[in-house]
């Protein structure tokens, strides 16, 4: 995982967010992850790579078809 994070702000119908929190919880997930992970298969979708942690040797890129 990166190691620096940045906010990401969404505002959301009440009754969804509950839905969702209530399925994360059941999965035992934490509504971040969950989010995370959609946003990394939404960028491998759309073939978007990205940098990563930095590794030694320089800085590798995420695979677009990486979930």
């Amino acid at each position: 995982m990166e190691s620096k994070t940045a906010r990401l702000t969404i505002l959301i119908d009440p009754v969804k967010k509950k839905a969702f929190e209530t399925l994360c919880a059941s999965q035992d997930l934490t509504p971040s992850q969950v989010v995370r992970q959609l946003i990394r298969e939404y960028l491998a979708q759309h073939g978007v790579e990205y940098a990563t942690k930095a590794r030694p040797g320089g800085r590798k890129k995420a695979p677009a078809d990486k979930a």
